[in-house]
């Protein structure tokens, strides 16, 4: 499966990109396949399994699905519009979504949340349906939220298929070991290697366009977060803490006071102004998810503030190199926090922005994997355990210390020469197996961990 810098980095909302952004996509999926279907559905509903349960209130996921299944979609996502269409189905229970006739939708009751076993596909399932004028069900599937915002059905799960690009491309590569065969024998470098991927897919200007766009959304989202504050939605009355930390070191600057250690407060205070962002539901890049969308941007913008010689013209070659890890993490284990926890969330973030720093550091493809590995080495067995469901703490500062670690990552593989004792492959089916055995209730369900040891009432 071909997975584009753009599947990798998608521009959706807040606060989670397998529970928000997912099942807002499945129910896009669903209204598609009701339209093609000869049924006359006279009304929708949702049932949520698994984590999509457990923490479906506080990760907006029966929001969500009540606006897929109104016709908003996560990249096109209008707030104001989409707030005045909840309003208008709490009073019409119903939804008139774009090419059906007006379907029965009651918030209330047609939003199920079933705390029973997960799904037997993956711990974020969904079952959506369509019924006729007496209530039956005309229409079903099922669909898995597997994290990024990715979607697949029930029936791509079984068959091992993915609703992705399945074409051939030019450079193929299904590990780390590969990726760094072909730089070798093709005397590239992994960005270019996976541009030349890219340009399969699109045109050399769409492409340069693209990429352009996603930094703008994440450099917009860094200094929305620096400029608000207030207190988080949600109930565990969360302060906003970006701006304040940020107006405080903007005032000791040329003080010749400062500690070197509060370079770090700057890469903090970075990603938590993004992650305060997505908790308040705003504009994001999935970077490869919601809950580590502050890792990536953090890092290039300490890199473009606080590094000489930085220059916006290297972000294609950052975000490429690190899509290219983040593919390959995503192909081999999982960027699901429902899944592997949030070593595969935050600990994927890290990877891939060590990995893309080091690139335009000037480091070697053997420099670049070995970043990644140490990124992410540091990373295993990171549970996920948001408190009260929400993804506030320990998600905000969390992606604070993983943009230190990835530009400690890179930083410590630039002083060597990319040999090194364990490889990429080795460390992320490490995080694999390690996934597999977390106990689910580390693993986005809030039932273990911080989320039970924290009063949040």
């Amino acid at each position: 499966m071909f997975l584009s810098v753009f599947d990798m980095f998608k521009v959706g909302i807040g606060p989670s990109s397998s529970h928000t952004m997912g099942p807002m996509v499945a129910a896009g999926m669903f209204l598609d396949l009701l339209r093609a279907s000869p049924f006359e559905p006279a009304g929708v509903q949702a049932r949520l399994h698994g984590s999509l349960a457990f923490t479906g209130v506080g990760h907006a996921t029966d929001r969500a699905t009540l606006l897929g299944l109104a016709g908003f979609l996560p990249a096109t996502f209008d707030a104001p519009k989409g707030e005045a269409a909840l309003e208008a189905m709490k009073i019409e229970k119903a939804v008139r979504p774009k090419g059906l006739p007006s379907l029965r939708l009651d918030p209330a009751s047609d939003i199920m949340f079933d705390y029973g076993p997960a799904l037997p596909g993956h711990a974020n399932g969904m079952v959506l349906m369509a019924t006729d004028a007496q209530g039956d069900v005309i229409l079903q599937q099922t669909y898995y939220s597997i994290g990024g915002g990715f979607v697949v059905t029930a029936e791509n799960m079984a068959n091992g298929t993915a609703t992705g690009d399945m074409a051939p491309y030019p450079n193929e590569f299904n590990s780390a070991a590969e990726l760094l065969a072909l730089c070798a024998a093709q005397d590239k470098s992994i960005a270019e290697i996976k541009r030349e991927n890219e340009l399969s897919r699109r045109s050399a200007a769409e492409l340069d366009k693209g990429m352009v766009q996603l930094w703008e959304v994440m450099t917009t989202c860094i200094d929305r977060g620096l400029e608000r504050d207030g207190i988080l939605p949600g109930g565990l009355n969360v302060k906003r803490r970006a701006k304040g930390i940020y107006d405080a070191l903007l005032a000791e600057r040329g003080l010749n006071m400062s500690a070197p250690h509060t370079i770090n407060d700057w890469m903090s205070v970075y990603a938590m102004a993004v992650n305060e962002e997505n908790a308040a539901g705003g504009q994001v890049v999935t970077a490869p998810t919601n809950g580590a969308a502050g890792v990536v941007p953090a890092t290039i913008r300490y890199w473009l503030d606080h590094v000489p010689d930085a220059t916006t013209r290297k972000i294609p070659e950052f975000l490429l190199t690190a899509a290219a890890i983040g593919g390959l993490i995503k192909f081999n284990a999982s960027i699901s926090g429902a899944e592997c926890g949030c070593q595969a969330e935050v600990g994927s973030a890290a990877a891939m922005a060590a990995a893309g720093l080091c690139a335009v550091l000037g480091g070697t493809p053997l420099q670049v994997e070995n970043a990644a590995e140490i990124a992410l080495e540091h990373h295993l067995g990171m549970t996920c355990d948001p408190v009260k469901g929400l993804v506030q703490v320990p998600c905000i500062e969390r992606n604070g210390l993983g943009c230190i670690k990835a530009v400690s990552a890179a930083s410590l593989a630039m002083r060597g020469d990319g040999t090194h004792l364990v490889s990429l492959d080795a460390c992320v089916e490490t995080m694999r197996q390690t996934g597999v055995d977390m106990h689910e209730k580390y693993k986005e369900t809030s039932l273990g961990g911080l989320a039970v040891n924290v009063p949040n009432c």
